[in-house]
C-alpha cells in the first residue's frame, strides 16, 4: 500500500509508535537496574518480615507476624503476653531525639558557613575546604573525632592545660559523643545546600530592607530567611534522613551501649539471629525517609506555586 493510499494521520500515528518503542528499549537497561538492584532486595526484606526467624540466623519459611509485632511490642518470657518493647522504644526515641539535635547543630553552624562562603571572592576555595573530609573514609573521620574527645583528647588535654577542670570529663560513649559526631560528619550535607541557597539571593533586597530601616535581624527573619528556606529544608532533609539511620558514628563513638536505629537493625541481623525484625525495622526506616521525602516535595511544591 503506497503512503497516498494510508489515512490521514497514519504516517504520524506510526512514527510516534516506532518512537516510544525506541525509548523503551534505550530505557531497558535502566528498568532491568532498577528492578534487580533496587526493587528486588526491597521485596526481599518485605518476604522476609512476613517469615519466622529460623534457629541460627535466615528464615523459616513459615508466614508470621511476629517481626511486624516485636518492632513494638514483645513477649513475657513466663506467660507469653504481650508488652511494650521498652529496649525498642528507647532507641527509636534516642535515635530521633539526636537525629533532630543533630540538624539543629548543623543549622546553627551551617546557615553562617554558607553565607560566609557565599560572600567571599574566592568560593571555590572555601567550597574545596567544605567537601575535603568527603574525600576520606567516614570511618576515619569519626576517629578522628573520638581522638578529640576521649579522656586524654585534644579537648580534655587543652581545658586541663588551662586550669578549667582538674580532671578528664567523660565524653566518649555517650549521647553527646554521638551528636558531636554526626555534627561534623554530616555538616557539608548542610553548608552546600544552604550556600546555593545563599548565592542565588538578590542582595539588593537586603540592601532595600536596610534603606527603610530594618535591623539586621529583622532584614534576616523577614527577607533573607524566606529566600533561603528552600535550602535550609533541602540541608534538614539530607541531614536528619542519614542520622536516623547511621551506624558507623553510634557504634565507634556509643561504645555499643548507645545504640541507634541503624545499630538495632544490624544487631537483629547479626548477634540476635531475628531476620524477620531486621528486615521490618529496615522497612520502618525507609518509611520514615519517605514520610520526609514526601514532605519535602510537598512544601517546595506549595511554595512554587505560590511564587
Amino acid at each position: 500500500m503506497s503512503d497516498a493510499s494510508l489515512p490521514p494521520g497514519a504516517l504520524e500515528r506510526e512514527a510516534q509508535a516506532q518512537d516510544t518503542r525506541n525509548r523503551w528499549l534505550l530505557a531497558l537497561p535502566a528498568i532491568a537496574i532498577i528492578v534487580f538492584c533496587a526493587a528486588g532486595p526491597l521485596l526481599v526484606m518485605v518476604v522476609y518480615s512476613f517469615l519466622t526467624p529460623g534457629d541460627y540466623g535466615n528464615v523459616k519459611w513459615q508466614f508470621s507476624t511476629d517481626g511486624w509485632v516485636s518492632v513494638l511490642l514483645q513477649r513475657d518470657i513466663f506467660d507469653d503476653t504481650l508488652m511494650w518493647a521498652d529496649a525498642h522504644l528507647s532507641i527509636f526515641w534516642r535515635s530521633l531525639k539526636l537525629s533532630f539535635i543533630t540538624t539543629v547543630l548543623t543549622l546553627i553552624i551551617g546557615v553562617p558557613t554558607a553565607w560566609f562562603i557565599a560572600t567571599q571572592k574566592r568560593r571555590e576555595f572555601w567550597l574545596f575546604l567544605v567537601t575535603v573530609p568527603f574525600w576520606t573514609n567516614l570511618l576515619v573521620r569519626t576517629i578522628a573525632i573520638q581522638e578529640l574527645i576521649r579522656s586524654e583528647g585534644v579537648i580534655n588535654l587543652i581545658l586541663l592545660r588551662l586550669g578549667v577542670i582538674s580532671a578528664p570529663i567523660q565524653m566518649m560513649f555517650t549521647d553527646f559523643a554521638i551528636a558531636f559526631g554526626m555534627t561534623y560528619v554530616y555538616l557539608p550535607l548542610m553548608v552546600l545546600p544552604v550556600y546555593a541557597a545563599v548565592e542565588k539571593l538578590d542582595f539588593r533586597l537586603v540592601e532595600a530592607a536596610h534603606d527603610l530601616y530594618a535591623g539586621r535581624w529583622t532584614a534576616f527573619r523577614r527577607v533573607i530567611l524566606p529566600l533561603i528556606k528552600p535550602g535550609i529544608i533541602a540541608g534538614s532533609i539530607l541531614v536528619f534522613i542519614p542520622s536516623l539511620g547511621a551506624y558507623v558514628t553510634p557504634r565507634v563513638l556509643g561504645g555499643g551501649k548507645n545504640l541507634m536505629f541503624g545499630n538495632l537493625i544490624e544487631l537483629q541481623f547479626g548477634q540476635g539471629r531475628n531476620w524477620p525484625l531486621g528486615a521490618a525495622l529496615s522497612l520502618l526506616l525507609m518509611f520514615a525517609v519517605m514520610i520526609a521525602l514526601i514532605w519535602y516535595v510537598r512544601i517546595t511544591s506549595r511554595e512554587r506555586d505560590d511564587v
